[in-house]
């Protein structure tokens, strides 16, 4: 089981911004961390570089981070 969250929702955060599953959730756009962890969906549009460390990532959304210049990282 995952936390879901659509890559759309990741804007608030600045530029090269490390997103971790504990900044999701201090940013009130989880509630709580699944045991599986967090899994990144392609819905909704990114304009921020950001560095993405998540447990799983789909590739749509893999897509929409690379294109502004960002990296995704598996944990």
């Amino acid at each position: 089981v995952y936390a879901e969250v659509n890559v759309g929702r990741l804007n608030i955060f600045e530029n090269d911004t490390v997103v971790t599953p504990e900044l999701l959730k201090e940013f009130g756009i989880i509630k709580k961390i699944e045991k599986d962890g967090v899994k990144i969906l392609g819905n909704g549009n990114l304009t921020k570089r950001l560095i993405v460390k998540v447990q799983k990532v789909t590739e749509g959304a893999k897509q929409k981070i690379e294109e502004v210049g960002g990296k995704v990282e598996v944990m």
